[in-house]
């Protein structure tokens, strides 16, 4: 019998661990070796021995770095562990905006048997290995680690810095994005960013250069698409496939989709002043997005948190060409202060998200927008980004 090693105990370990036989976890939290609920052995990382193990499955977050990596001979990803089962493989990658792709991709796909899931929430090993599709959000991670699996489909929405210390470095972060280009066969279809043009695969490949290319090679009439901004061009990539696999264009249904909350959610305050929840927008390129979609009003926004290093000049040079003042909030408060002045940039410097909204509520004028777009992750304050916007949502609510 196999011995498989499963290298974390999360979610995707767990689904997996339900599939293969003769499986065990080891996960850096693990201090004393103990059986789960389900009789499976979770021991500390210590204790593993790539002699007795003949395959090895990280979790997707699982860094290059982890001496688990190092030491697995028979490493391979949750993907190709389930490359050759039957269903057509559509992956949707990039920086911004692949979970609502892949959400408005299966509201047009459901009825076709398709189904959602990799990082949006499903692990493959709960997938239906009979569906007619698979539509699979997929991060950098697992295709760092993925060898085998290939899609019949890739959707890559653009690429901007991020995830730089999981990866090591800008180019190591567009070069996972980019790799499954390097597997697919003739008669696969690639969409991609007219950036990456020039790349050697055998796919057929579509690259945009904007929403407006993107339309007009599908033939999608972008004035019956109801999404604006970010949103549209998440719309016009799922009616791609929809017209790739089925030269259908459902305008109706498309526009029946309806979005998460936390990426530019509008609210109303007591005295009618228009508030958005961008919270999901944890990096440079979500929160230009946002800002992109308002640059026509007067703008007070919300920014910082955990940057991770990241450059934040492209976006004060955006700043500079519209009208706004910043309130910065997190760990990057300060570092966003200085960059303010640098820029000369009007700015707040804010104890935290519930005292910038207060400074918000004093200056915000009726015909302008408060935008919470914070271009960092929540997790130096907060358990989650939407734990940031739900309080975000609730402090709003209580305005007076």
């Amino acid at each position: 019998m196999q011995r498989v090693s499963l290298f974390g105990y999360g979610k995707t370990t767990k689904a997996i661990a339900k599939v293969v036989k003769n499986a065990t976890f080891y996960d850096d939290k693990c201090t004393k070796p103990f059986r789960d609920e389900d009789g499976f052995k979770v021991k500390p990382p210590s204790e593993f021995n790539a002699k007795y193990s003949q395959l090895e499955i990280p979790s997707p977050g699982i860094p290059p770095s982890n001496p688990l990596i190092a030491q697995a001979n028979n490493l391979i990803s949750e993907y190709d562990y389930f490359a050759e089962t039957s269903p057509l493989k559509i992956w949707i990658s990039g920086t911004n905006g692949k979970t609502t792709t892949t959400q408005m991709m299966q509201h047009l796909l459901e009825s076709k048997g398709s189904q959602a899931g990799g990082n949006i929430g499903t692990p493959l090993a709960d997938l239906n290995q009979d569906a007619k599709m698979w539509i699979l959000e997929t991060s950098s991670f697992t295709m760092h680690y993925t060898s085998i699996a290939t899609p019949n489909i890739y959707v890559l929405l653009p690429l901007s810095p991020d995830h730089l210390s999981w990866h090591g470095s800008l180019q190591e972060y567009i070069d996972a994005k980019l790799k499954p280009l390097a597997t697919m066969r003739e008669g696969e279809v690639a969409i991609i960013p007219e950036a990456y043009k020039d790349i050697e695969t055998n796919a057929h490949l579509v690259t945009y250069k904007d929403e407006n290319s993107l339309a007009e090679h599908f033939g999608i009439d972008i004035s019956k698409v109801n999404f604006k901004g970010a949103f549209l061009a998440d719309a016009l990539l799922a009616m791609a496939v929809d017209k790739i696999l089925f030269d259908k264009v459902d305008y109706e249904k498309i526009n029946s989709f309806v979005l998460d909350p936390h990426r530019q959610e509008e609210l109303r305050d007591a005295k009618n002043r228009l508030w958005v929840n961008d919270t999901k927008a944890t990096n440079v390129d979500a929160a230009l997005a946002a800002l992109k979609r308002y640059k026509d009003s007067s703008v007070h926004l919300i920014l910082g948190g955990d940057d991770k290093g990241v450059e934040l000049n492209e976006l004060f040079e955006y700043l500079q060409k519209i009208d706004v003042s910043i309130y910065n909030i997190g760990t990057n408060k300060e570092k966003l202060s200085r960059l303010a002045k640098e820029y000369k940039i009007n700015f707040e410097l804010c104890k935290n998200l519930a005292d910038a909204i207060s400074k918000i509520d004093k200056n915000l004028k009726e015909n302008e927008v408060a935008l919470l777009s914070p271009a960092a992750s929540s997790l130096d304050e907060f358990s989650s980004y939407a734990q940031r916007g739900d309080e975000f949502k609730q402090s709003v609510a209580n305005i007076s």
